[in-house]
């Protein structure tokens, strides 16, 4: 079952969050019928949404992450709430290119070097927060670690992985790691050598390791150093309706809904997030214009 967890290390030095998102991000693959790398570029970036929304206080706040990249995937946009229910799409998801040289999938190539991270925070405020940063390697995590030192000006550590094989998604989750303002020079130090030695948390999940025995890995520390602050569970969930895609067709103005009546007599929308279809009959588009 998929789980995230908050951890203090080293008397609240080191903030530690981890998340096993194996079964939401089998979720995304089916919706989406995606191919393992876009399944694997999108996994990512859903476990990054589950681990920044963790961070959300009030129940109607949300984060968006846009990734816009220049290769063939297209971008990506990944949605999470406070209650930690999160969605998305990649723009390509059948996307194909080969494997790397040390076998694994090219999410770098897929994504692409060049372009930005945007991430939009909507915190009930007059005015969502918005901040981007540019993209270094296109291999997510990589680009999630320099987002979060350029913009938040916070030196977290990044790992986010999807392990796929032949059957689907066989394990996905990722950690961000910060350390607090207090932390000394030695103790950031002891976790960035834990980091050095530590495996792929895809691997580690693989291996059958929870999430409190991953953050003895990748921090260096003794169980009894380890204080746990909560756990949650993050779900792939869409709250789209028709009431939601009526709105959207509003949108467009009275001249297009009329040129809609007459082309096609009805209009069928369909969820980027998950693929479900919202049919318009020509009745209902007529009482839409005399709104």
């Amino acid at each position: 079952m998929d789980k995230i967890q908050k951890f203090l290390v080293n008397q609240g030095k080191i903030n530690v969050v981890v998340a096993s998102t194996t079964e939401l991000v089998e979720d995304a693959r089916n919706i989406k019928d995606l191919s393992p790398t876009a399944t694997a570029a999108l996994g990512r970036t859903l476990t990054m949404g589950v681990l920044m929304g963790s961070t959300l206080k009030a129940k109607e706040d949300t984060i968006t992450i846009q990734i816009k990249g220049n290769g063939p995937i297209g971008g990506i946009t990944v949605v999470v709430n406070q209650e930690l229910q999160v969605k998305g799409y990649v723009c390509e998801p059948k996307v194909d290119v080969p494997v790397r040289e040390d076998g694994k999938l090219d999410v770098g190539r897929a994504v692409g070097k060049e372009g930005f991270l945007y991430v939009i925070k909507d915190l009930g405020l007059k005015e969502p927060y918005v901040a981007l940063s540019k993209l270094i390697s296109g291999e997510i995590a990589e680009d999630f670690a320099s987002y979060f030192l350029t913009s938040e000006q916070k030196n977290t550590a990044v790992a986010l992985g999807v392990l796929v094989d032949k059957n689907g998604v066989r394990k996905s989750g990722g950690y961000m790691i910060t350390a607090m303002p207090d932390a000394t020079v030695e103790e950031i130090s002891k976790v960035e050598d834990a980091l050095k030695k530590a495996k792929p948390i895809s691997q580690m999940l693989d291996e059958g390791k929870n999430l409190i025995e991953i953050v003895k890995e990748i921090t260096g520390t003794n169980e009894e150093d380890i204080q746990k602050l909560g756990e949650e569970r993050p779900t792939y969930h869409c709250n789209c309706s028709k009431e939601k895609m009526e709105k959207a067709l509003l949108a467009i103005g009275k001249e297009e809904l009329e040129d809609i009546i007459q082309t096609d007599k009805k209009v069928e929308m369909t969820c980027q997030f998950c693929n479900k279809t919202y049919t318009f009959l020509e009745e209902e588009l007529k009482k839409m214009i005399e709104k």
